[in-house]
Formats: structure tokens, C-alpha cells, sequence
């Protein structure tokens, strides 16, 4: 039998917070949180946050990227700035639609893509 795909994880100082900026800020639906572990998922994909001691964002470089599809780019990036991201450049008006960079709690950043 073949591998399959369990979950992408991430390493956060404050789980909860990390859980709520997904749940709140992408719609993902969080299936477990404790102050050092939560599982949260968008269809398909499982998203595991993990406490880590370490603060991500004063290492150099990305911790991770994640990319998503939305519907309307400009609420999206809206609703992550409350919730304490900040847009790495500027939204991009590219011919297949925009596009922008969000650096995240922790220093993930995440990639946002809404198509013409």
C-alpha cells in the first residue's frame, strides 16, 4: 500500500493564537486544540501546529510557505491584518488574477492567489 498524506505541520509559540488566525482567518475548521498541539483542516488538506519555545520569527529566511485560493483577495488580506499578519509587498494584478504574500504570526508566510 502506497503513503498517504497526514499532515503538514507547523511550529508556533502560542498554539491557540495560531489556531484561532487559521480558524478566523481562513475558514479552516479546527479539529483539536491544546496549549501544544492542534489539528486543524481546509477540505483534504490537515494543518498540525505544534508549541515550540523558539521564536520562529527572528530566524533568518521563511519558516514555511502555504499557498491558498480565495474568492476575494482584498477582504481576505483584510481580515488576516486584524488578526496581526502583514502584507509582505503589495497585491499584485497579474492576467490570471491577483496575488499576494502575508507574513504570519511566527514568521510563516502565506501565499494568496485569487484567480481573473
Amino acid at each position: 500500500m502506497a503513503a498517504s498524506f497526514r499532515w503538514l505541520l507547523q511550529l508556533h509559540k502560542d498554539v491557540p493564537k495560531a489556531a484561532r488566525f487559521y480558524s478566523e482567518g481562513l475558514d479552516f475548521t479546527v479539529n483539536v486544540c491544546t496549549l501544544r498541539w492542534a489539528e486543524l483542516q481546509s477540505g483534504p488538506l490537515k494543518l498540525a501546529l505544534m508549541h515550540s519555545p523558539i521564536d520562529q520569527s527572528t530566524q533568518k529566511g521563511y519558516t514555511s510557505l502555504l499557498s491558498f485560493t480565495v474568492t476575494d483577495i482584498n477582504s481576505t488580506v483584510t481580515k488576516l491584518i486584524a488578526l496581526g499578519a502583514e502584507l509582505d509587498g503589495t497585491i499584485k494584478h497579474e492576467v490570471h488574477g491577483k496575488v499576494a504574500a502575508m507574513r504570519c504570526i511566527d514568521g510563516h508566510i502565506l501565499g494568496l492567489f485569487e484567480p481573473a
